[in-house]
């Protein structure tokens, strides 16, 4: 007899018609459209689309937000509008068991800014201080040609993370520089971004499905900037599914 979760990833494929054309399927259940991860996440994967053409491998992913929101989401983020559900609460991430984040009883703003001090997500500040100061053993984000526009008012090129730190691998403040600039968007449209502020510590899932549908791969987010448990290269795991 089949797990609760594969019962529950079975019904989740059926609701949505997530069906696709490809062997593989990846699921992905983000919190809010206006969480740091689901941005985060969302760009990555649409590298990954971009950057393997010939992948074997359909993404559909499922969010808490509505219309406006979406649109606004994908078109910044670059992932496929059509393959985006929004829903308008966490019940599906409550019915998948997913952490619901820090809750002390004052609401969402304050407990994602407690996450982010890294109370009840210890990685988090980790994460943020790699983003300051680099990582050898991480791909850079930047290249040379890229334009770079920060708060609007801070434009440059990533030439300027090249001729200060070199190049093939993260340079220092060039994590940070993405994020800020994912954070720039959320704030400018907050009212769109974040349906409801209870669910912002609200974290996510990833679920890898073979051709039966089958679970061959979870993982379960816990913390803030955690969507991966190897941030250093966030979406390994699908490496083996590229074909060549």
């Amino acid at each position: 007899m089949a797990d609760k979760l594969q019962i529950d990833i079975f019904k989740l494929v059926e609701d949505y018609n997530f069906t696709g054309e490809k062997f593989f399927k990846l699921i992905v259940l983000f919190g809010l459209l206006g969480d740091f991860d689901s941005f985060e996440y969302a760009i990555n994967l649409k590298n990954f689309i971009e950057n393997n053409r010939n992948y074997n491998l359909d993404i559909f992913a499922i969010g808490i937000g509505n219309k406006s929101g979406k649109e606004k989401f994908c078109k910044f983020t670059g992932f496929p509008k059509e393959n985006l559900i929004t829903v308008p609460d966490n019940q599906i991430h409550k019915n998948f068991n997913l952490s619901s984040g820090l809750d002390i009883g004052l609401g969402g703003w304050l407990n994602m800014l407690l996450m982010l001090s890294g109370i009840n997500s210890f990685k988090t500040v980790k994460e943020v201080i790699r983003g300051y100061t680099g990582d050898s053993k991480a791909k850079q984000i930047y290249s040379e040609f890229d334009k770079i526009n920060v708060l609007k008012f801070l434009k440059f090129s990533g030439n300027s993370f090249s001729k200060v730190f070199g190049d093939g691998y993260l340079r220092p403040f060039e994590l940070a520089t993405f994020r800020l600039n994912n954070m720039n968007e959320i704030i400018q449209n907050w009212e769109d971004y974040i349906l409801n502020e209870e669910y912002l510590p609200q974290r996510g899932a990833s679920f890898l499905l073979n051709d039966k549908n089958q679970v061959i791969y979870k993982y379960f987010s816990s913390e803030v900037l955690g969507y991966s448990p190897n941030m250093r290269d966030p979406l390994g795991f699908l490496s083996d599914l590229i074909e060549e």
